[in-house]
């Protein structure tokens, strides 16, 4: 604020010298030097009349006519001073009411038209930015009024405007964006943020939750490859799963909704709360499948590698559930590529071998997993494995790969 009043103290000041400044460039300014030389033109021609009318004989009494002509010329100046003094009294008056009334309606009118309680509230909400983007950011970020929304979108707006390169800045205002189901600009926030600053997990995030929300298809696309990049840099969110569920079961893919909402289980424990809904979520996937309320399940294996194992970046790792005894034959198997490790995969019935032998059928159940570095099932020679301990279904399955054939 203080800015603005010396700005506006120095506005005032310019308006009262145009105002004041054809009164000190006038012309009468000028007259008492005109006038001095218009009387000396006047003395000199006058003497020079004097003294041929005297060569002629017609003046007798020269100098007294010379001393009268004086005497005109000094009683001429207190008359013009006179003048002098009465013109700048006149424009003083004229210059200081219209000063007083230059000020007068300036902040007069400020203060009727120029929102300085606004003006006053958006600084103040400028400078509670960071505690108000702390508290978004924060676990209780939802709990924001929507008093603290509207003045954190402004405060950022203001910083973007002055920081358009504060990619945390585009961020927070995508996030706000889309608590208030502004999809456009969530999208064009979230956006600006990926352009900063491509490889930041949390921003990918963000921008594939508001591409997700679009409802155009390309934009639905590329949440897609932005989600999948995430899952395959091992970046553990469970947002991130939380999105491919919604997405898959809106599209009818049921078993990747299963899937998905499944590993969630599988990360946050039968403890906590979201487990039941994730339930009968998972239920209600089922329902749309066809399958039998509560006969789903699945298998979420950790998979880890020891430090001497080295592999090519192309080869394949082959997961097999089995019974507990360790059968060789497998009830479930998938192949997925290497990635990278530590890493979790989820089988389901969609896994199973056998038609007639769901993978949810057994109690039991054991784990295998196999670094297959020639793309050939049937040949096991320098490849690398490990197995897990027999755990009941349902439970988390960890499994270490440290052995070679």
């Amino acid at each position: 604020m203080t800015l603005f009043w010396i700005a506006s103290v120095i506005l005032i000041a310019i308006s009262i010298l145009l105002i004041a400044l054809p009164f000190i460039k006038k012309k009468s300014n000028n007259d008492e030097q005109l006038r001095d030389e218009l009387n000396k033109a006047f003395y000199k021609d006058r003497l020079s009349e004097l003294e041929e009318e005297a060569d002629e004989g017609l003046v007798e009494n020269q100098q007294d006519l010379i001393d009268d002509l004086k005497q005109s010329l000094l009683d001429d100046i207190p008359a013009d001073e006179k003048k002098h003094d009465e013109s700048n009294t006149s424009a003083l008056a004229v210059i200081i009411p219209s000063a007083l009334l230059v000020i007068g309606l300036s902040y007069g009118l400020y203060f009727k038209f120029g929102a300085s309680d606004d003006v006053q509230q958006w600084q103040e909400v400028s400078d509670n930015l960071p505690a108000l983007s702390k508290k978004l950011m924060s676990p209780e970020g939802a709990e924001l009024s929507e008093d603290e929304m509207s003045d954190l979108s402004l405060a950022l707006r203001t910083r973007l405007h002055y920081q358009p390169d504060d990619s945390t800045g585009w961020l927070l205002l995508g996030r706000i964006a889309l608590a208030n189901r502004t999809i456009d600009t969530a999208i064009g926030a979230m956006k600006k943020a990926y352009d900063i600053e491509s490889d930041n997990p949390d921003i990918m995030l963000g921008y594939a939750q508001a591409l997700m929300l679009s409802q155009d298809d390309v934009d639905q696309d590329k949440a897609r490859r932005l989600l999948g990049k995430l899952v395959q840099d091992d970046y553990v969110d469970l947002r991130v799963f939380s999105l491919l569920a919604f997405d898959a079961y809106e599209r009818k893919d049921y078993p990747a909704a299963v899937r998905y909402w499944s590993i969630m289980q599988q990360m946050i424990g039968p403890q906590d709360s979201r487990y039941e809904m994730l339930s009968r979520s998972i239920e209600n996937a089922q329902k749309q499948m066809g399958q039998q309320v509560g006969t789903g399940q699945s298998v979420s294996v950790t998979i880890n590698v020891g430090d001497q194992v080295s592999a090519d970046p192309s080869a394949s790792l082959i997961v097999s559930v089995h019974t507990a005894d360790g059968s060789p034959m497998p009830v479930a198997a998938a192949r997925y590529p290497l990635g990278t490790f530590p890493r979790t995969v989820v089988l389901d019935d969609g896994n199973s071998m056998l038609q007639d032998r769901k993978l949810s059928s057994l109690e039991s159940l054991m784990v295998r997993v196999r670094i297959d570095s020639d793309g050939n099932v049937a040949t096991k020679d320098g490849d690398w494995f490990g197995e897990s301990e027999a755990v009941k279904m349902g439970e988390p399955v960890e499994v270490m790969i440290n052995n070679q054939y």
